[in-house]
C-alpha cells in the first residue's frame, strides 16, 4: 500500500527518522548513566514500547492508570504512573495490576499520601511511592527549596501501605520557551536543563544530610533531555529520565530549539477539500484536519497551528504558508501571495503537539517514503482515567 491509498487525514510515522530518534535518547542514557523509562503518553503504542524495551528501556511511565492497565496486560513489568493516584477505583485498580507488574505512583500531599496509605494498609498492601518535586514549574509536586520538603518526604516514609523510593519531577515550565528578549531558545534550554537537574538535585542532597538518600532521581520533559548532563563526583546523581515526545518530536520541539524539522518523524497526511478568496482578496486553503485530529495547542515560538511540507522526503517546509485556524472538521490555511494547492491535492505537516494528535486515532501508519509498512494501534488511546 501507498500513501495515496489512505484515507485522510493520517497520522504518518516515517520510520527512519523514528528509528534514529529512539536510538539517540537511549544513547545519552548510556553516556550519562541512567536509566530511560519513557513515558508511553506520547505515541500510547503497545509495540512502540516494545522497541523502546528492545533498545534497552527500563521500564515505562505512563501519566493514569488506564494506560497502565493497557501496557501490563501486555507483559510490561515495572510501569511508573507520574502522576497523583486519588480515590478508591484507582487504588483498586492499582493493586490488581501489581499481580502482574511493579507500579509506583507520586505523591505531594500530606493529605494524599495519607489517603493512599490508608487503602493500601487496610488492604494489606504496600504500593512503591515517588515524592513529585516542583522545579519551577509551578503545577504538582513539593517545592523544591522549601522548608517542609524534608518533613514531608519523612511523613511519607512512615507511613503504612507506602514504600518510599525516590523524588520525581518534571520541567513542563522548559516548554515556556526564553523569559526574555536577551535569551535564546537554545539558551533557555540549558537555563531549564540545568535547573530541572540542579534544584531536585539540591533536596536530593539535603535528604542524603538527614540519612535518607533516596534511590531514585528521576527527571524527565524532552526539551531538557536535548541538553541534559548529569554531574559527576560524589552526592546524589540523576539516576532516571523520563521523556516522551522525543521518539516523534514536533512543531513545538523544533520551536524551543529541541531538535530540528529533519528529526520530526510524524506528520498528517491531510487533503485539500476547498479553497476561496476572503472579500479582502486573500485565498485560503482548507484541509480535512481540524482540531478532531490536530490540538489548538499553539507554542509561544510557533507559527499557527503546524508546519506544512514543500517536501515531505527532506522536510522543506512549504514557502509563505501557515495553518491559522482550526474547526473541529477544518485546518484553515493561508499562503502569501496565493497557492498551487488545488482541490483534492494531498499535503503533509508536523503538527503543533504530537502527543494530543497521536491520541486523535485508532492507528498510525509506519511508512518508508511512500510506502506504508506497517499500521500500529494506539492501545491506550482515551485511557483518561
Amino acid at each position: 500500500m501507498t500513501i495515496d491509498e489512505l484515507p485522510t487525514p493520517a497520522l504518518l510515522i516515517e520510520r527512519t527518522r523514528f528509528e534514529e530518534n529512539l536510538a539517540r535518547m537511549q544513547e545519552l542514557a548510556g553516556t550519562e548513566s541512567v536509566d530511560l523509562r519513557p513515558h508511553t503518553k506520547t505515541h500510547k503504542s503497545v509495540h512502540i514500547a516494545g522497541r523502546q524495551r528492545e533498545l534497552g528501556a527500563e521500564g515505562l511511565t505512563v501519566a493514569r492508570v488506564g494506560e497502565a492497565e493497557v501496557f501490563a496486560a501486555a507483559g510490561f513489568s515495572d510501569i511508573r504512573i507520574a502522576y497523583e493516584v486519588v480515590g478508591r477505583n484507582a487504588c483498586e485498580r492499582l493493586a490488581a495490576l501489581q499481580s502482574r507488574s511493579r507500579m509506583s505512583v507520586c505523591v505531594d500531599t500530606p493529605e494524599g499520601a495519607r489517603a493512599l496509605s490508608d487503602w493500601f494498609a487496610s488492604a494489606g498492601r504496600k504500593i512503591d511511592v515517588l515524592v513529585e518535586v516542583d522545579t519551577g514549574h509551578g503545577r504538582c509536586g513539593v517545592a523544591w527549596d522549601g522548608g517542609d520538603a524534608i518533613d514531608f518526604v519523612q511523613l511519607v516514609r512512615g507511613l503504612p501501605g507506602l514504600s518510599w523510593h525516590g523524588l520525581l519531577t518534571h520541567a513542563g515550565h522548559s516548554y515556556h520557551g526564553p523569559r526574555d528578549g536577551n535569551e535564546t531558545p537554545s539558551q533557555a534550554l540549558e537555563r531549564h536543563a540545568a535547573e530541572e537537574r540542579d534544584r531536585i538535585l539540591s533536596l536530593a542532597s539535603k535528604l542524603a544530610e538527614a540519612g535518607i538518600a533516596p534511590d531514585v532521581v528521576s527527571i524527565g520533559s524532552t526539551p531538557t533531555m536535548s541538553r541534559f548532563k548529569n554531574v559527576s563526583g560524589a552526592g546524589p546523581r540523576i539516576t532516571e529520565i523520563r521523556p516522551g515526545n522525543y521518539v516523534f518530536n514536533d512543531a513545538i520541539q523544533v520551536g524551543l530549539a529541541t531538535t530540528t524539522l529533519e528529526h520530526c518523524a510524524l506528520t498528517v497526511l491531510a487533503t485539500v477539500i476547498s479553497r476561496h478568496r476572503d472579500r479582502g482578496g486573500a485565498e485560503h486553503v482548507y484541509l480535512d484536519s481540524g482540531k478532531k485530529t490536530l490540538t489548538s495547542d499553539e507554542g509561544k515560538l510557533t507559527n499557527g497551528y503546524g508546519i506544512l511540507l514543500y517536501n515531505p522526503r527532506t522536510m522543506t517546509p512549504l514557502p509563505h504558508a501557515a495553518v491559522t485556524g482550526l474547526s473541529e472538521e477544518h485546518a484553515w490555511v493561508q499562503v502569501s501571495g496565493g497557492s498551487t494547492l488545488q482541490v483534492g491535492d494531498r499535503i503533509r505537516f508536523v503538527p503543533n503537539h504530537a502527543c494530543v494528535t497521536v491520541d486523535t486515532k485508532d492507528t498510525i501508519y509506519m511508512v518508508d517514503g511512500d510506502e506504508v509498512i506497517e499500521e500500529i494501534s494506539v492501545d491506550a488511546r482515551g485511557k483518561s482515567a
